[in-house]
């Protein structure tokens, strides 16, 4: 478990609606392609129609909460599916914002993680063009293994700890939600929880972390000062089950 030196009342972290992307990735390594076609950066891949599906479907879970359950801060990967994610849970969640953000801020340390030249590679592609990445991975793991140009999950881990320090040193007992990408969800957890590179890697072979899933951490302040983050609830998905909005877990990820 990881103290800091204030923590919000609750942290919401919630993976961004299906992409655009995910289904080309689905169509790539369907057809065993060696790239992802796409038009755009990953940067700017807007959600599928199925993704606004399962924000709206969240975005009624939020705004059916108690108005004291509900976030009072919300930060944002800039990544557009992110954005589009938070926008409509935004109109539909009927927050109370504490700040003068206009109800949210975008955070460029929850991006999703850089693939360097493996970016919009599949699979496939990687060991073709790439077989010394490949082996290097097999080597390293996906935890250390850093792409040219690209990150390792440390490297996510290293901006994120810098992130939740800011939000616990700037909205200490606030409710935050943050919604970014599946890596963002897992190396969460690894911070807080205080886990080993076993333990996280372990629970991404065992769980796809679900488009609009919900992870929630909880302050217990029994336990020392100021308290300790708790995990409350993983990858949960009963809002969108609640509407029979189907269920999605494609990555964006060529390490996926």
């Amino acid at each position: 478990m990881n103290h800091f030196s204030g923590c919000p009342n609750t942290l919401f972290v919630v993976r961004h609606g299906e992409s655009a992307g995910n289904l080309a990735r689905n169509a790539a390594n369907t057809a065993r392609a060696l790239e992802i076609h796409s038009s755009c950066r990953d940067v700017d891949v807007p959600l599928s129609p199925l993704g606004e599906r399962q924000s709206t479907a969240l975005g009624h879970w939020f705004g059916a909460l108690p108005t004291d359950q509900r976030p009072t801060v919300v930060i944002t990967s800039p990544y557009l599916r992110a954005r589009q994610t938070t926008d409509i849970i935004k109109a539909l969640g009927h927050f109370r914002y504490t700040t003068d953000s206009a109800g949210s801020l975008q955070d460029e340390r929850v991006r999703e993680k850089e693939f360097g030249i493996l970016d919009g590679l599949t699979r496939y592609g990687i060991s073709a063009r790439f077989p010394e990445q490949a082996a290097l991975r097999t080597s390293l793991g996906k935890f250390y293994h850093r792409p040219p140009g690209g990150e390792s999950w440390c490297d996510v881990v290293l901006r994120l700890r810098s992130a939740l320090e800011m939000m616990c040193r700037e909205f200490h007992g606030e409710r935050i939600l943050v919604v970014a990408h599946s890596v963002v969800v897992l190396c969460m957890r690894y911070i807080i929880e205080g886990l080993s590179e076993s333990d996280i890697l372990a629970i991404d072979r065992s769980t796809e972390v679900a488009n609009c899933s919900l992870t929630r951490f909880d302050t217990d302040t029994t336990v020392g000062k100021p308290g300790r983050m708790t995990l409350d609830s993983f990858n949960f998905v009963a809002p969108l089950q609640e509407e029979g909005t189907p269920i999605t877990s494609a990555s964006d990820a060529a390490d996926a």
